[in-house]
């Protein structure tokens, strides 16, 4: 049993993906604090200017609760602007009409909900279906999990059984590694290598949101996210 664990993220990079593709079941970390400044309310895809950042205004939740799964959007009103970017930077690209209307779709039901985590793990399922990743999914505030930081993750693998798990490349500074060792459980570190791809463009701008590979490549996608693939005793 191979796991990866990770904060919810809107519109995430390939390297996100990769982790959840190759794990056995990915537990999304949702009853966390949120960090500010993260990838967790906002990534960035391609501009005229090279990229620009679309972002999910959120406030804490009630009694300012900033757990991930209690934040609340501010407003409705950034749907319709990251539609409109969305049009703008993709129109053209090969695969634009296969996905367009449909994230389109998914993002103007949500349009009644201030639901963060709602929005973001439903946009995120979209995703996943068109790239073909069936890897099973829960979420952390259903495991009644108290334990912090290194302690909570290792606690979610002995929850799961799993043997192995997928961190990313930052775990070296906080796991702690004897630990995980004592109870069997291995760690994997993500070192993930960016793959190049067309964008269309004269110079290649990597770690965008998976809608830049998408609108590009399309039904190829998965086969190159795979292609970065590397994880480090």
């Amino acid at each position: 049993m191979k796991i990866s664990i990770n904060q919810p993220a809107y519109f995430p990079w390939l390297g996100y993906f990769d982790r959840i593709d190759y794990a056995d079941l990915h537990v999304v970390l949702d009853h966390v604090q949120f960090e500010k400044n993260s990838f967790i309310n906002r990534n960035r895809i391609i501009s005229n200017q090279g990229f620009q950042w679309v972002t999910i205004p959120i406030t804490k939740g009630e009694n300012g609760d900033k757990s991930i799964n209690k934040m609340r959007c501010l407003n409705n009103k950034w749907i319709d602007t990251h539609i409109k970017s969305m049009r703008q930077n993709y129109s053209k690209t090969p695969f634009f009409s296969d996905y367009f209307e449909v994230i389109c779709d998914k993002l103007i039901d949500k349009k009644d909900s201030l639901n963060f985590i709602d929005i973001v793990e439903s946009v995120n399922k979209l995703l996943l279906g068109f790239l073909g990743i069936n890897t099973p999914i829960i979420y952390s505030s259903e495991l009644n999990l108290s334990s912090r930081k290194s302690d909570l993750v290792l606690d979610i693998c002995l929850s799961q059984k799993a043997k192995f798990y997928l961190s990313g490349v930052n775990g070296k500074d906080y796991l702690n590694e004897g630990k995980f060792k004592q109870y069997d459980v291995k760690i994997l570190f993500q070192s993930y290598q960016h793959p190049n791809y067309n964008q269309n463009r004269d110079e290649f701008i990597p770690f965008l949101s998976i809608i830049d590979l998408l609108f590009n490549h399309g039904p190829d996608s998965l086969e190159i996210i795979r292609k970065g693939r590397n994880f480090l005793k």
